[in-house]
């Protein structure tokens, strides 16, 4: 997974494994009343558990709201009905934001391309994917014949997915929960907060003196650098280089080319995006690295830190050098 640290690790942090990668929580309570009562205490800040209790809470129902590793989801029944279904505001909610992901990279980011990864392997969580074969590269796999977003409807609460289509939205859902976690925590507790989802970043509520501190790198040897994210603001990093499966020679990665249902072509090892939502900095990340070499037209002026596989690193949209 792409690495992505808040500097330095204290006791107003909380981490955890989730959904194949780690969760981190760091609150900073340093301007407000809440906080001061717990300044200078030894062990941690009781702020950080109440923080992780939430962000706990969120990812859980996320997760029973659209895993497509789990059974009982509500996305996995969604897809099997073959008609109408009235959904939870929430699973139309993430539904939506992947929907509106497709819409404003023209399909590069398409959630209809469940029924690829599972043949390509990715059909259970990543950590049980460990040395699972994967399909031949010569094999080609479709979805739905061309796969394509525009098949999905969502009016409402009224949500319609075609037989066929299985919909996997790890390419926002990510995103979308950092965002609504960061979000809960500093409407619940009042304090700063950051949450880490893996390489996606969300924050809410004052940044610390000086921001952020966010390490950036992907692999340990890989080039990295440190941002400061003003309150706020959040940062994705989309990578070729992990999650991935298969043998040495025939690895496969997570981000699939909606065109071909096959892996996107490793033009960049890494892209990290900076934006005012993690779903927004996910989006552009993800986009670019199925764009490939005409990822710097889709970033346009937005921060962007793009690592080539032989790790030069390309600074695009005012990205710190």
């Amino acid at each position: 997974m792409p690495l992505v640290e808040t500097l330095p690790v204290g006791p107003d942090t909380a981490q955890w494994e989730v959904w194949g990668t780690v969760a981190r929580v760091v609150v900073d309570a340093s301007s407000t009343s809440a906080g001061s009562a717990y300044h200078g205490r030894l062990g941690s800040s009781p702020l950080v558990g109440e923080a992780a209790a939430i962000v706990r809470a969120e990812l859980a129902v996320v997760d029973e709201a659209c895993s497509r590793f789990r059974e009982d989801s509500e996305l996995r029944a969604a897809c099997r009905a073959g008609r109408p279904v009235t959904v939870s505001p929430l699973l139309a909610a993430l539904v939506g934001a992947a929907l509106t992901a497709a819409q404003e990279t023209d399909g590069d980011v398409d959630p209809t391309v469940g029924a690829a990864m599972c043949a390509l392997g990715y059909d259970r969580d990543f950590a049980a994917l460990t040395n699972r074969s994967p399909v031949p590269v010569g094999r080609a796999v479709h979805v739905f014949g061309s796969p394509d977003w525009r098949s999905v409807r969502l009016r409402g609460r009224e949500l319609t997915v075609p037989d066929g289509v299985q919909l996997d939205l790890g390419a926002t859902a990510k995103a979308f929960a950092a965002d609504r976690a960061a979000a809960r925590v500093f409407r619940e507790l009042g304090v700063g907060v950051l949450v880490a989802l893996g390489g996606d970043i969300a924050t809410a509520g004052p940044a610390p003196n000086g921001g952020w501190r966010v390490l950036v790198r992907d692999r340990p040897d890989d080039p990295s650098c440190t941002v400061g994210l003003p309150a706020g603001a959040a940062l994705a990093t989309s990578s070729t280089a992990s999650r991935t499966w298969g043998r040495p020679g025939e690895l496969l990665h997570h981000i699939l080319d909606p065109r071909t249902g096959r892996p996107a072509p490793r033009i960049w090892r890494t892209v990290s995006v900076a934006a005012f939502s993690c779903l927004r900095a996910n989006t552009l990340s993800t986009a670019a690295i199925i764009r490939g070499h005409n990822a710097p037209a889709l970033l346009g002026n937005a921060p962007s830190r793009l690592v080539t596989p032989s790790l030069d690193v390309l600074h695009l949209g005012g990205w710190p050098a």
